[in-house]
């Protein structure tokens, strides 16, 4: 063990994106496309509240190329972005992943589920995501307010919420929707 601090993710989060204007915007800055929309399935776990309590995630990824585990520190923010530590890795399941955090008395908490389309802009990563409340872009890396700019986006307006937030308060005005945000029919 090194003692060294895991790395920070910076990220901008914008809503209600017309994703077919952006991604026009992104091929005229040259931007490359990482692979085509992939379908995302997410569980985040807790065990008697001790990460909520400390404002951090477990999460299990499963998406079109990989599974991964996530762990996310607290969110702070600099300006309009959100910064917080997260360590990452793939894993060869996401199942066993599943698993593995249950017999260790985690349990799953929330499921939300995208689709997400990767796209890269120098060292930034650009990701539209299709989601069951509407169709948003996060601008993650140390440029990502510069990133955003030259793709139409002010960074004022960036929101702050993360998507199960984002989730809540749409199921207060939208109480039949289901607990977890998740597509019902087709996306």
């Amino acid at each position: 063990m090194s003692g060294k601090k895991p790395p920070v993710e910076r990220e901008l989060k914008f809503a209600q994106v017309d994703l077919d204007t952006l991604r026009a915007r992104l091929l005229e800055l040259e931007a490359e496309r990482v692979g085509p929309p992939a379908d995302e399935d997410n569980w985040l776990f807790d065990r008697k509240g001790e990460l909520a309590r400390h404002g951090s995630v477990l999460r299990v990824r499963q998406d079109g190329r990989n599974a991964l585990i996530t762990f996310k520190g607290p969110a702070s923010f600099e300006g309009a972005a959100k910064l917080r530590s997260e360590l990452e890795m793939r894993v060869e399941s996401a199942e066993l992943a599943l698993e593995l955090f249950r017999a260790l008395g985690y349990q799953v908490e929330r499921r939300y589920q995208k689709i997400r389309e990767e796209w890269r802009l120098g060292a930034e990563t650009i990701c539209l995501d299709h989601t069951p409340i509407g169709d948003f872009v996060e601008f993650e890396g140390e440029k990502a307010e510069a990133v955003a700019k030259r793709c139409g986006f002010d960074p004022a307006t960036a929101v702050r919420k993360s998507y199960l937030m984002l989730y809540e308060d749409y199921v207060a005005t939208n109480p039949d929707a289901p607990r977890d945000m998740i597509f019902r029919d087709g996306k």
